[in-house]
């Protein structure tokens, strides 16, 4: 699959892929064992040597009617548009998968990637949100629209 493919496939391809390679470095770096705040903190050093812009432990305000009901925290916004869920066990479940895609409907981001540092192996999962329900539910901080 060519670039311009993949591209058109996933969106956000070409970020995710060096997210994607930031956290393999990580993983090659420290096998798997440890806590996930450890791989937190490393992942943020790496990303940092890639000049990819992030937040870690971004707050997100929950909306429903038009009132702040709470808020979740997400391990890492990248550039703004790209939630990045990290996990350190040893396999990726489903509450795991509906806990990512949480992520992205609180903040309405489109995209986002669950990545599992506690296998053997890194696991990573691309996920993508098509529901943007906190626009709906009144949430004054959403402010970009994915529809066009």
């Amino acid at each position: 699959m060519s670039k311009q493919m993949a591209e058109e496939v996933y969106k956000h391809s070409a970020l995710t892929s060096k997210i994607i390679g930031a956290a393999m470095a990580v993983h090659t770096g420290l096998g798997n064992g440890f806590q996930e705040v450890i791989y937190q903190r490393a992942l943020a050093i790496e990303l940092g040597d890639r000049n990819i812009a992030f937040c870690r432990e971004f707050e997100m305000p929950i909306y429903y009617k038009n009132q702040h009901i709470g808020t979740r925290r997400v391990d890492f916004l990248v550039e703004g548009m790209i939630s990045v869920e990290l996990k350190a066990v040893m396999e990726i479940l489903d509450v795991h998968l509906a806990q990512g895609i949480n992520y992205l409907e609180a903040y309405d981001l489109e995209v986002g990637l669950l990545i599992n540092f506690g296998a053997r192996s890194l696991q990573f999962k691309r996920l993508s949100n098509k529901k943007f329900k906190q626009k709906a539910q009144g949430n004054p901080n959403i402010k970009h629209d994915f529809s066009g």
